[in-house]
This record gives C-alpha cells, sequence and structure tokens, in this order.
C-alpha cells in the first residue's frame, strides 16, 4: 500500500514538473536581455533622478553612490538619497563618495521625517525622495528607484532608458545579481532566483497582455507620468512587497494592461553579503507570510504543494529505486530546469540535485515568517516590525 501511495505521488511530481517546463513561461530559461544600441532617443535623452533610500548602509552605500555618480549617461541626472533615522554614519559615507568623485553638485541628501503609521519604512522614504525631486526644482522625466547596496555599471542607466523609449514601456526592472561568493550564498542564493521566477514568469511580466505583474526593489526605472497615473508611490505606502505592488499599479492603472518589464541583470550586482545561513533565513522570512497574504490555509498549501514538489521525488526515488522511475525522471527534470539559473550564477550544475534540500530550507523559512507574524514580529527589518498587527 505505501509503495503504490509514494509511486502515485511520484507521478503527481512529474506531471506538474512537466506542466512548468512546458507552460509556465518558460520561467527557468531566465537569462539578461541583450544590450541595445545606445543611441540617442528621437526627442533626446530625458532627465532622471535617482531616489536612494538608505537606513545604516554605511558599509555599501559609498561604492553604491559611486556607481551611480559615474553613469555614462548624456543627459541630466541627479541623486537623490534619503537618509532614513541612520546612526552609523550613512549620509557622511554617501557624501563622502560625492566629493571623492568631485562631483557633490550631483548629490542631495535628505533626512527622512519620522515614519507616519500606515507607511512601510521603505517606500515612506521613497515618498520623501520623490518629494524632493519637487522641492529642490529638479527635472525629472525617469525616477529610477534603486537600493543603497546596489552597484550599477556606467552604461546601466541608458540602457534602462533606450529599452524603455524603444519598447514604450513604463517600467524598467533589473532582478540584480545578488552575491554569491560564500558558501550559504552558493547553495541558496540561485534558488531565490528561480523560485521568484516561477512565481513570476519575466516573460508573462513582460507581455502586457498578462496580468503577471512584478518587478526587483534593486533597480527599477519608472516613467514620473505613469507613476503619478498609478496613484503615486503613496498608493504602495503600506505594502512590504513594495516592487511588486508598485509594478501591479503601473501595469494595471486605468482601463488596461500597460507595459512594464523585468529582466535578471547582466552586471548591475547587489553589495550586500549573505556570509550565514541566518542572513537568508531573514530574508525570506522577512515578505514569505505576506507574499501568502497572511493566510493559514496558504501557508498550507504552499508547504503541502513545495513536499510534493521537490521532496517527494528524491525521497521516493531513494526508497523505492528502479521502482520509482516517475520520481527519478521527476528529479531529473527538477535539475534541469534548475541549471540555467546555476549557469547565470555561475556554478557548477552539480549543486542541482540538492534543490530538495534548498527548497526544505526556503518552506522552513516561510513557516518562520509566519510564526514572526503570529507572535507581532513579522516584517522585521532595520530594527523596525512593519508587518500589520494580526486581525487588522
Amino acid at each position: 500500500m505505501m509503495t503504490t501511495i509514494l509511486f502515485v505521488l511520484s507521478g503527481l511530481s512529474l506531471l506538474i514538473w512537466i506542466v512548468l517546463l512546458l507552460a509556465r513561461g518558460g520561467f527557468w530559461r531566465a537569462r539578461p536581455a541583450a544590450p541595445l544600441p545606445l543611441v540617442e532617443p528621437a526627442q533626446g535623452w530625458p532627465a532622471v533622478c535617482a531616489v536612494v533610500p538608505a537606513r545604516n548602509e554605511a558599509d555599501a552605500i559609498g561604492e553604491a553612490v559611486s556607481s551611480l555618480l559615474t553613469q555614462d549617461y548624456a543627459g541630466d541626472f541627479h541623486v537623490i538619497v534619503i537618509d532614513d533615522h541612520s546612526t552609523d554614519g550613512t549620509a557622511e559615507a554617501a557624501r563622502a563618495a560625492a566629493l571623492a568623485l568631485q562631483c557633490p553638485e550631483k548629490l542631495s541628501v535628505v533626512a527622512a521625517k519620522p515614519l507616519p503609521a500606515g507607511w512601510s519604512g521603505k517606500v515612506w522614504a521613497q515618498s520623501q525622495g520623490i518629494e524632493a525631486v519637487h522641492t529642490l526644482g529638479l527635472d525629472a522625466d525617469y525616477l529610477l528607484l534603486t537600493d543603497a547596496d546596489i552597484g550599477h555599471p556606467a552604461d546601466a542607466l541608458a540602457q534602462l532608458i533606450v529599452r524603455a523609449q524603444a519598447e514604450g514601456r513604463d517600467l524598467v526592472s533589473l532582478m540584480v545579481r545578488l552575491r554569491c561568493d560564500s558558501f550559504w550564498e552558493k547553495a541558496l542564493i540561485p534558488a531565490f532566483v528561480f523560485f521568484f521566477a516561477k512565481l513570476y514568469p519575466f516573460s508573462w511580466v513582460n507581455n502586457p497582455r498578462n496580468k503577471t505583474a512584478a518587478a526587483a526593489g534593486g533597480c527599477m526605472l519608472v516613467r514620473r507620468k505613469a507613476l503619478e497615473e498609478a496613484g503615486g508611490i503613496e498608493s504602495i505606502r503600506a505594502e512590504l512587497i513594495d516592487d511588486c505592488s508598485l509594478a501591479a499599479r503601473i501595469k494595471h492603472r486605468g482601463d488596461g494592461h500597460h507595459p512594464i518589464r523585468l529582466d535578471v541583470a547582466a552586471k548591475s550586482v547587489s553589495l550586500r553579503p549573505y556570509d550565514s545561513w541566518r542572513d537568508i533565513w531573514n530574508m525570506i522570512a522577512r515578505t514569505a507570510f505576506t507574499q501568502l497574504h497572511y493566510s493559514a490555509w496558504q501557508l498550507g498549501g504552499t508547504i503541502l504543494g513545495m513536499t510534493v514538489i521537490y521532496l517527494t521525488p528524491p525521497v521516493v526515488a531513494l526508497v523505492l529505486g528502479a521502482a520509482g522511475w516517475p520520481a527519478w525522471i521527476a528529479w531529473a527534470l527538477m535539475c534541469c530546469a534548475y541549471a540555467p539559473m546555476l549557469a547565470y550564477y555561475r556554478r557548477s550544475p552539480l549543486w542541482a540535485p540538492f534543490l530538495p534540500l534548498v527548497a526544505l530550507f526556503y518552506v522552513g523559512a516561510t513557516f518562520a515568517s509566519a510564526w514572526r507574524f503570529w507572535r507581532g514580529k513579522g516584517g522585521q527589518w532595520k530594527a523596525r516590525v512593519q508587518a500589520p498587527a494580526q486581525g487588522r
């Protein structure tokens, strides 16, 4: 009886993997978009302001700001850093980077006002930066919403602008390459992007006729007028998953689906290290239960689904041996699906068979996210608890 149950479960897992590979937008093929020729747009290079929220980012912000100030961009470009009540010298590090490059006039550092009720910390800081665009009298046809721990290549902004204008996109976002140097980063980080792409297939995001909308908060170029039409940044004031919420607002505003784009980055990188498994655990646990709309039912469904899809194949294959042939095939398809993401992160395909163990780690962090929420400690980030109170 148990053998039959295991065989049936492995067959179900195999069927799911076939569907995922053939009918989930080719999510497993996520790759950087080919660069476009940097030809000046017909109406000239538009003015851009970068908005960089920063809270205790002194270790990384100097390099991040330097990468912005050295952009090879022919249009007007200004960088605004919002110092969100940092206690580690973040503002001073940002100013020092501009002084070192002898261009302090290209950087403005704005002190964030106290966080009001009903706002998430990052979105409030972004709103302060967007407000500063107006108060400082800056031109900005586009806003580059980027994080204080992101390093951009010199042509990043020009590439984003050319793509946005050539394809008529209101938002162009890059999932920057996360650091993948330590053992735990090598083991766990590629799966983070793999699972994200499975949840939000990039080809579906990029198709205006598909309702799927997503973005990556580390690098989002948004047309300012489109943001205003979508209700402004205040329309997502309470969102913890602010990037995907903003993408949905931009894409679905009005009476139609407006073009947005999301790709994995070729050269833009995260400067933040994740040397411990706890760092990655906390990154997942911060918003995983938010993604499930704080639903215990969705949490249960997620755990069940991850068990059938990722854990069943290796368990059944090792228990039943050759008699569990559907499990072996499902495990092989899983490895094939994961291999392109490992290649993107310059990792050996020999990591692929261990994806079930990685999935188990992510399931644990997702449950931890729910447990924190139930204890009133959800959405912890930068010493703030930002998830809504249980029962709201």
